[in-house]
């Protein structure tokens, strides 16, 4: 078992390590992405990575407060999934309310897998190589997805 410091620090050399693993990965546009902390450009609409010692998970997930909005974020994540799906090669699980936390109302569509466990460095590889393919193909989604949620946030 690990003292909250010490798992605080494993946590943090994993995912620098990651983000210098990822650095030699641009967008599908090109650019330079900080793949730990992407940034959709659009409020309220975020790709979250996490590890912990019993799973990992990457999601896409709607925080807005309103319940309206986000139902209308997530029915026009839903018009798409097919083509998410498509890009993926695999199935993600659909939440259209899930409670964060914090206690919020969130949507979800993720995937995680279990039986991995980001306080085993020897583990690292595995995590690195379920979190890469799966981020690119987010983002490549996203060149596309991008601006019928731009238009909705306005």
């Amino acid at each position: 078992m690990y003292s909250r410091q010490e798992a605080s620090k494993l946590r943090q050399e994993f995912w620098t390590k990651f983000g210098r693993f990822m650095a030699h990965h641009r967008s599908a546009e090109g650019r330079r992405v900080n793949w730990i902390n992407y940034k959709t450009g659009v409020r309220q609409v975020f790709f979250r990575s996490q590890a912990d010692s019993r799973k990992i998970y990457l999601g896409i997930e709607i925080n807005h407060a309103d319940d309206g909005i986000r139902e209308l974020f997530y029915e026009q994540f839903l018009e798409l999934k097919t083509y998410l799906h498509s890009l993926l090669e695999e199935e993600w699980t659909w939440e259209p309310v899930y409670f964060n936390e914090l206690d919020q109302p969130i949507a979800r569509i993720y995937t995680e897998q279990s039986g991995l466990n980001v306080f085993e460095p020897d583990q690292w590889p595995e995590i690195m190589q379920f979190f890469k393919p799966r981020l690119l193909t987010l983002d490549e989604f996203w060149v596309d997805a991008k601006h019928t949620f731009l238009a909705l946030q306005n």
